[in-house]
């Protein structure tokens, strides 16, 4: 148990910090974005899976916790078969319609997440979930904005753009 609470302040800590360098961050990939590396999406990459080689997400679990993700047609179907509901039972009940259009969670933290940190729809979990924290894609040029602000939500996007940082001096 001492170890788990020394990870999680850990963690806290890792975001704490991505706070407080948010503008500087938010600058330094915008620049990035500027300059184009060709390299950008391996080494991104390369930093995802060295920073998840300690980063242990349900010991987290912030972005379930503090973020809700938007929900695609498809994924309102497949969470709903999850629940044995009709898409329209499920969307009336979980979602709500936000100022963009999209649907996303009616509440925060997300309403499938357990005490224990783990999903109960994790096999039906939708897209964004799926593909977050989005630092092991391809196109990593067009999603520095969005990885801008992740690292102030998930500790390995903080490591990894700081690895960035380091990387593309």
């Amino acid at each position: 148990m001492f170890y788990l609470r020394v990870m999680l302040e850990a963690y806290q800590h890792i975001i704490a910090q991505a706070m407080t360098k948010s503008a500087e961050t938010l600058k330094f990939l915008d620049r990035l974005r500027q300059r184009k590396p060709r390299d950008l999406d391996q080494v991104t990459n390369a930093l995802h899976d060295v920073a998840f080689e300690t980063i242990d997400c349900l010991q987290c679990a912030n972005c379930c916790a503090t973020t809700g993700p938007l929900l695609l047609d498809k994924d309102i179907e497949r969470m709903a078969k999850h629940f044995k509901s009709k898409p329209s039972v499920f969307t009336e009940k979980h979602l709500v319609m936000d100022e963009d259009g999209d649907y996303v969670f009616k509440s925060s933290p997300c309403p499938f997440l357990g005490d224990d940190k783990y999903c109960c729809a994790y096999e039906a979990r939708p897209n964004a979930c799926r593909e977050y924290p989005h630092t092991q894609q391809r196109n990593m040029l067009q999603k520095l904005k969005i990885t801008g602000l992740n690292a102030t939500i998930c500790p390995a996007v903080a490591e990894v753009v700081e690895g960035l940082k380091k990387h593309y001096k």
